[in-house]
């Protein structure tokens, strides 16, 4: 069982208002990157709020996904990896970490990951690569979750994958959205696809 959480709680002080509801071909960024994770394979999808979490949530009002609010997002990410990682079902076997402001990912990408997934194997953690670069989403393996559960600031789970390198399998794909967030206005009118 294999579970999305999407980190959607920050202030997006550089785009001067919450960047993951900003239109994108019509739909709000976030709901972009949620329907893209819907349409794969995922079996489950957290959605974690912080900032302007009653918006957020209306943004995806009808989609099945859960929500869980991180009432500390202004310590940073791993606040929010944390909430996301609490809020788990028992039964899940690993998670993709997805940021809520890479709208391009394909659920294409996604399931590739997942095909590629084999922690038996020593494939315990799936990362994209494209053009010699890593990016996002990030596929975990279980046994990782007590140790995101002791991050702290405004950092992601990029130092785990450092440690367990060994354990990393890189998935080439043809795309470059695994590089594409939207944190300025500059961002968003670049990339309007």
């Amino acid at each position: 069982m294999i579970a999305g959480i999407v980190l959607a709680a920050g202030r997006s002080q550089r785009f001067g208002a919450n960047k993951l509801l900003q239109p994108l071909a019509g739909k709000p960024i976030l709901r972009r990157t949620v329907e893209a994770i819907l349409a794969s394979k995922v079996q489950a999808v957290c959605v974690v709020t912080g900032s302007g979490s009653e918006l957020v949530k209306a943004a995806l009002a009808d989609l099945p996904v859960e929500f869980v609010d991180n009432p500390d997002f202004s310590t940073g990410l791993s606040s929010s990896l944390i909430c996301g990682v609490k809020s788990l079902p028992e039964n899940c076997d690993g998670a993709f970490i997805a940021l809520g402001d890479m709208p391009f990912v394909g659920s294409n990408v996604i399931d590739g990951m997942l095909d590629s997934f084999a922690p038996d194997a020593g494939r315990a953690i799936c990362v994209p690569v494209y053009s010699g670069h890593r990016g996002h989403p990030v596929l975990w393996a279980r046994r990782f979750f007590p140790e995101m559960l002791d991050l702290e600031g405004d950092i992601g789970a990029k130092q785990l994958m450092a440690l367990h390198s060994n354990l990393v399998y890189e998935l080439e794909v043809d795309d470059d959205a695994i590089h594409i967030d939207i944190d300025t206005r500059e961002d968003l009118s670049r990339h309007s696809r």
